[in-house]
């Protein structure tokens, strides 16, 4: 081989490994599918919202008569079996009322009236049959706001575990179908995500296990949750 022919035989040898390498580096290609799972429980834990507000001519007497009536309700859930760690003071509000008079000039002229105190009491219900009874013994004893109920769960790690396990098999027959009517099929699993928030309950219609009502309490009926996952799937695309 003469001198001319040498160079072009040695960066031609060294071009071909690197072509071969680049080509070897190009993304397999993929297929990325959303995968929806969901699974329901009956709730064992009620949270009850209540507000007690009380009016007076000023914030010291209203704060006193509110004292006096939120001081009854909580003595009436300990009663009741509700456990120190179940009650929970949400918030504490003081606040003037106004009356807004006419003036001659067409303005208006501000009247303090009275002030108003509100406190607001969280109380977790373990035993969610006694969620009605409750609700009908907080107002008689002086409740008069809130009444929100929220149905949950205390440990739904099983039922979440089942709704990403239906997840996972959803985006599974998602992908085996895109990819067959593509003239594919899915291969390994790259990646695999769940969705950032955390899965929450979504209370859905009432069944069977419905507790009924007790005389003269408030009729709930607790339903069931339902927990929703979602996660995004990467798969190998053959």
């Amino acid at each position: 081989m003469n001198g001319f022919l040498l160079p072009l035989a040695l960066a031609a040898a060294m071009v071909l490994p690197a072509v071969a390498n680049a080509a070897d580096a190009r993304p397999s290609p993929q297929i990325v599918v959303t995968g929806e799972g969901e699974a329901t429980v009956a709730p064992d834990i009620a949270v009850l919202s209540l507000s007690v507000m009380r009016e007076a001519k000023t914030a010291r007497a209203a704060l006193d008569a509110n004292n006096d009536a939120m001081a009854a309700v909580i003595s009436a859930m300990k009663a009741a079996g509700i456990e120190d760690r179940d009650l929970q003071t949400a918030g504490i509000q003081i606040s003037p009322r106004y009356n807004y008079n006419s003036k001659p000039d067409g303005g208006q002229e501000a009247e303090l009236v009275a002030y108003q105190v509100t406190n607001a009491l969280s109380v977790r219900i373990r035993d969610i049959d006694k969620t009605g009874e409750l609700l009908d013994k907080a107002v008689t004893l002086g409740v008069n706001e809130g009444g929100g109920i929220v149905f949950t769960n205390a440990n739904p790690a099983a039922v979440v575990t089942e709704a990403r396990k239906k997840a996972v098999a959803d985006a599974i027959a998602k992908a085996k179908t895109l990819a067959e009517a593509a003239g594919s099929s899915v291969g390994k699993v790259l990646e695999i995500s769940e969705q950032s928030a955390p899965p929450m309950p979504i209370r859905i219609a009432a069944k069977s296990f419905d507790a009924m009502p007790q005389a003269g309490a408030a009729p709930v009926q607790a339903g069931e949750n339902a927990y929703r996952v979602q996660v995004n799937v990467t798969f190998e695309l053959k």
